[in-house]
């Protein structure tokens, strides 16, 4: 008879479940360092150029004299994992000191660490997802980033001890994809295994424990304000409270059940019309609530593919038959009146009357019901009917101004026109037309009446609808052509405020600042890795000269006279530093040495490093450059020297995007370097809190131009993308209110995650409409052929 286990105290259980992780990793190292080893013999025995002969033979046997250090530190780097962290483990800096305080070999772990993390999450998400609430339900808490159940700990200590054990870095880049395909089979396994386990203890499966968590969140009949506000609050501040998705879970089940008191009963197979992206609860692992909306909507197009296929209306999704005679001469005949009858409804719509809104409704009504007598075919019936039922939600879309629609409604028969001669108007959700509207619905829809009337953006439209009148025979091309053009017109548009415009200016020399001090300072690393060269230079140069040679590039050019004269101080100050037995030497330091104090202090000067604070930063180095000349030890080898300044002089060579890292934000550099009052400009730099890759990627993705609603502090705004920087580090929301919110990016996912930053038009307008379309038609079938 089966006697189930004792149960364990929820901690202690989950602190037993690490154990057991850890120990089946250790016992699974032995699997990884063989397959190492015969991925290296048979890349050895290939036949190749006889340098890469050479350097597999190299990385074999360095492979063999070092893997078993490498083992047995990587066995116990996992061990000691199970002690909590410390603030100061594992070369974690505080708060207060800069990146540029990290070492090149740590940079270059975190970026290899976390690319292997990516392609390992891709195989165990499913199974380490569950094992992750499990284990935070046990806890009361989210697991934290260096905990070792996490892929991307794993994989850190992994690449750490690789580095430490002597074997290069280069290597590790040859084993990478056995490496992390066997990493993925053994944390599969274990997860598994560890899944198991807390079946076995009884802990819940990940839908009950969501259940759980709903009802712990909102207590029937209590109120959806207070706490689900505090709850996301919590999680996008410093992620100090509220388990992973608790506040996004709060805030999707009040909306959902707004929207169930709100809305009528839909036909079977419709979804809501509205989702909230902050709801994470429920979806697979790694998809975002944009790529769920996406899924949604491509639900939505099967569901119109499978009604206009149907035998009834001889629907061709591949083939499109010419349009009947009739139905091309009556399509002809609608843009030859099309400016006449829309001019004279453009003097109504200054008023904005619901009574205009109503004409455009029943224009396009009328509009299509004199096609659909003109039509031949049964298809060409349901084609027009569809059409003009979508428009017909588009036009009564009241987060659009009523100027707006005026050219929304000139748009209905351009569309049929493509939609009667490309099937894939019905099936592709990327189809150009399909895309402009979406945009061009997505950009106004946080504009009142008063604020877009007259304005550029609807100049723009208005344009943009009057070339695909003038060019109707073009399809798709045009809608394609056009929406291009108000990709680039936005972008324009969006930051050519002056206060907007200064502010991207500056965020952008910013992050471009911040990314140059960030390389350069790995560059000088690299370059004095194996020279004798004093710690009190190497803390100047690392720290302080790196963010001179930056700001330099960015306010004067790369190669401006001052850059390259910074540069070349660097290698004078190195070379002054270190001994100086022969007396040709000693005469040199003492004829250069003030020119060079001069350079230095000139770079001090250009951080705002003056007076007093310059002084004793001078004195630290004079005093060094006093102890080298006196020194009787051999100095650095002249070639080195002038290999560094050579180097130095052509720095941007060697540097590139593969090294940036997080980059630092600060209100005080963007109010400082504006040189105005920055009250209207709220600052929002990343925390450090963990974030899903899947929300930094959606946070990458976001269109200009479209609206959201932010909950920044406790405030509530309507906000518009306006702006991102060259490396996607920075991004500018922007209110009508003339605030400006300057988000970097993971924070940006973490606000993504939490459902601070909402989507006003999450599905997009077209897909909507279709949706509209199809509930219309499920209730009333006879109108599609009617």
């Amino acid at each position: 008879m089966h006697v189930p286990p004792a149960p364990v105290p929820q901690r202690r259980l989950a602190g037993l479940a690490r154990q057991r992780f850890v120990e089946g990793l250790r016992g699974g190292l032995a699997g990884i360092d063989k397959t190492l080893q015969d991925f290296l013999g048979t890349l050895m025995a290939q036949t190749g150029t006889a340098r890469e002969m050479q350097s597999r033979r190299d990385a074999w046997q360095l492979y063999q004299q070092h893997h078993r250090d490498w083992i047995a530190a990587v066995a116990r780097a996992w061990a000691e994992a199970l002690t909590p962290q410390t603030s100061t483990s594992r070369g974690a800096l505080p708060a207060s000191m800069g990146f540029e305080l990290l070492s090149d070999d740590v940079v270059e772990n975190k970026i290899v660490a976390s690319r292997m993390a990516l392609t390992v999450t891709e195989t165990v998400s499913a199974p380490f997802d569950l094992l992750r609430q499990r284990t935070q339900h046990l806890e009361g808490q989210e697991l934290s980033s260096q905990d070792i159940l996490r892929p991307e700990a794993c994989c850190l200590l992994l690449v750490e001890q690789w580095v430490e054990s002597g074997l290069p870095r280069t290597d590790l880049q040859t084993v990478i994809d056995p490496l992390q395909r066997a990493l993925a089979d053994l944390l599969l396994a274990q997860y598994q295994a560890l899944n198991r386990f807390y079946d076995e203890q009884g802990v819940a499966q990940q839908t009950d424990l969501r259940a759980r968590m709903r009802r712990g969140v909102s207590p029937p009949g209590a109120s959806a304000g207070g706490g689900a506000g505090t709850a996301v609050a919590a999680a996008a501040g410093d992620g100090r409270s509220a388990p992973a998705g608790l506040a996004s879970q709060a805030l999707a089940q009040s909306h959902e059940a707004m929207a169930r008191a709100a809305m009528p009963s839909r036909p079977s197979g419709m979804v809501p019309r509205t989702s909230h992206p902050g709801a994470l609860a429920g979806l697979p692992p790694g998809m975002t609530p944009l790529t769920r909306a996406r899924h949604r909507a491509q639900g939505v197009m099967a569901q119109l593919r499978r009604l206009l296929v149907q035998p009834a209306t001889g629907f061709d999704m591949v083939h499109a038959p010419p349009a009947s005679q009739a139905l091309a001469q009556a399509l002809t005949t609608h843009r030859v009146q099309a400016d006449a009858y829309y001019s004279g409804l453009a003097t109504i719509v200054q008023d904005y009357s619901p009574q205009t809104v109503v004409q455009l409704v029943g224009t396009v009504r009328e509009r299509s019901s004199e096609l659909k007598k003109k039509a031949t075919t049964a298809s060409e019936k349901a084609i027009i009917e569809v059409v003009a039922l979508m428009f017909q939600s588009i036009l009564t879309e009241d987060r659009i101004p009523p100027s707006v629609r005026v050219w929304f409604a000139r748009l209905q028969v351009p569309v049929l026109r493509v939609a009667l001669a490309e099937p894939e108007f019905f099936s592709n959700l990327d189809h150009p037309a399909r895309q402009l509207i979406d945009r061009m619905g997505a950009c106004v829809m946080g504009f009142d009446a008063a604020a877009i009337n007259g304005s550029a953006l609807e100049s723009e439209i208005r344009r943009i609808v009057q070339v695909i009148e003038q060019y109707p025979e073009t399809g798709r091309r045009v809608f394609q052509l056009v929406r291009d053009e108000f990709e680039k017109f936005l972008a324009k548009f969006l930051t050519e405020k002056q206060a907007t415009s200064r502010l991207v200016s500056v965020a952008q020399q910013v992050e471009q600042r911040e990314t140059l001090a960030i390389q350069y300072t790995i560059e000088l690393r690299t370059m004095l890795k194996d020279m004798p060269v004093r710690e009190e230079i190497r803390e100047f140069l690392f720290k302080t000269w790196a963010e001179v040679l930056a700001l330099s590039a960015v306010r004067d050019g790369a190669q401006h006279a001052d850059t390259v004269a910074f540069k070349h101080a660097a290698a004078d100050l190195v070379w002054a530093a270190s001994a100086k037995p022969n007396r040709s030497d000693r005469a040199q330091v003492i004829q250069n040495l003030p020119g060079l104090l001069q350079r230095l202090r000139q770079g001090l000067a250009l951080m705002g490093v003056a007076g007093a604070e310059q002084d004793a930063q001078i004195k630290v180095l004079t005093d060094t450059l006093a102890e080298a000349f006196l020194s009787k030890t051999a100095a650095i080898p002249q070639a080195h020297i002038d290999a560094m300044a050579k180097r130095l002089a052509n720095l941007e060579d060697f540097i590139g995007d593969a090294t940036l890292g997080d980059m630092p934000l600060s209100a005080e550099n963007i109010e400082m370097l504006l040189g105005i009052d920055a009250s209207a400009i709220q600052v929002i730099p990343d925390t450090g809190a963990p974030v899903d890759e899947a929300m930094v990627a959606w946070a990458q993705a976001l269109q200009i131009g479209a609206w959201y609603t932010l909950d920044h502090n406790g405030a509530s705004a309507q906000v518009q993308y306006a702006w991102q920087s060259q490396h996607k580090q920075l991004h500018l929301f922007a209110a009508i209110d003339g605030t400006s919110y300057l988000i970097q990016l993971r924070r940006l996912g973490a606000y993504l995650q939490a459902g601070l930053l909402v989507p006003q038009d999450e599905e997009g307008l077209t897909v909507r409409a279709t949706r509209d379309a199809l509930a219309k038609l499920d209730a009333n079938p006879e109108r599609l052929l009617g």
